[in-house]
């Protein structure tokens, strides 16, 4: 498979499940490599991942569950979340949690002053290819995923139950799994809206 195939290959997988062949050591493994080999600003290595599976995973989706209810409008609101997180999210056989090393990004803006404005939308452009690195490694291995942005509403709860230091920031939650149906149709916005070439 060439890269551009990959690319559409990977999805926002919704519908989820647990049935994996691989182990959660493997998976582990490949996300580590994938961010490892990531690029990030002054080759900070700001990224930080953690690999949630088993009853971690579902302890995940649990406190989420718990942070919308206690924020949600209605019962109702609720229950349509609700019913997303279990029927999707938790159904799949684990999550990636994504955070910046908030320690690393302000080392550089003291040590880098002329740049220091710019080193945390750096930090965004480092995290968002890793991001990408690893649901692109994960579609590689035939495993669905998405992209998900509980935080920070969930930020201090995870840090506590899973013991994440208070300097890595969480960024992005991304469940995965066995792909139970495919992703929906892509609408792409016209080209000569997005795209140009000048010479």
């Amino acid at each position: 498979m060439n890269f551009y195939e990959l690319q559409q290959q990977r999805r926002s997988i919704y519908a989820l499940g647990n049935k994996l062949s691989q182990t959660p050591e493997e998976i582990f493994n490949v996300v580590k490599k994938a961010v490892r080999e990531a690029p990030t600003s002054f080759n900070s290595q700001s990224v930080r991942a953690v690999v949630l599976t088993g009853t971690a995973h579902q302890k995940l989706w649990e406190i989420t569950l718990e942070q919308l209810h206690a924020v949600a409008k209605s019962e109702a609101a609720f229950q349509k979340t609700s019913d997303k997180i279990n029927n999707s999210f938790k159904s799949g056989f684990g999550t990636v949690m994504l955070f910046t090393d908030t320690d690393v990004i302000k080392k550089l803006e003291a040590d880098v002053p002329n740049y220091a404005e710019n080193f945390y939308d750096w930090s965004e452009q480092g995290l968002g290819i890793a991001d990408y690195a690893v649901w692109m490694a994960l579609a590689e291995m035939g495993i669905g995923a998405s992209n998900q942005h509980y935080n920070p509403l969930i930020d201090e709860a995870v840090q506590r139950e899973f013991e994440i230091p208070k300097n890595w920031r969480l960024r992005a939650e991304m469940p995965f799994g066995s792909i139970e149906a495919p992703a929906a149709t892509k609408d792409y916005v016209a080209d000569n809206q997005r795209f140009r070439l000048i010479k």
